[in-house]
């Protein structure tokens, strides 16, 4: 129970710290420029954070399969060791086929990420 409570925690502070850059706005809180600029940039702000945790639910699902990918390959040749290299072999691209899927959020998020100013 404790090392779900952690990693809720941690996964919530990745959430945080990805999302803060698009949170910032560079002007002083009480200023009246700022309250302008809050009230035109409120979706700006929702896709920053869309974006970081959209990132960072990609990144802990692609290593979650990944994990899941090389146990299920190393019990499977520790099973049945001949073949090993058949095995290792559909592993590997089954991981870069995880793998894309990741990039692909990356690629999405430098993509909007022009858009969140």
């Amino acid at each position: 129970m404790l090392k779900k409570v952690l990693f809720g925690i941690a996964c919530l502070a990745i959430v945080g710290v990805l999302v803060t850059p698009a949170l910032a706005d560079g002007t002083a809180a009480g200023a009246p420029a700022a309250q302008e600029k809050a009230s035109t940039s409120g979706s700006s702000t929702y896709l920053g954070f869309a974006l970081g945790l959209g990132l960072a639910i990609a990144a802990f699902g692609g290593a979650a399969g990944q994990g899941r990918a090389i146990a299920a390959a190393v019990d499977a040749v520790a099973r049945q060791p001949e073949a090993g290299a058949r095995i290792q072999g559909m592993m590997i691209i089954g991981l870069a086929l995880i793998e894309t899927l990741v990039i692909y959020m990356l690629l999405i998020c430098f993509m909007w990420g022009a858009k969140v100013v």
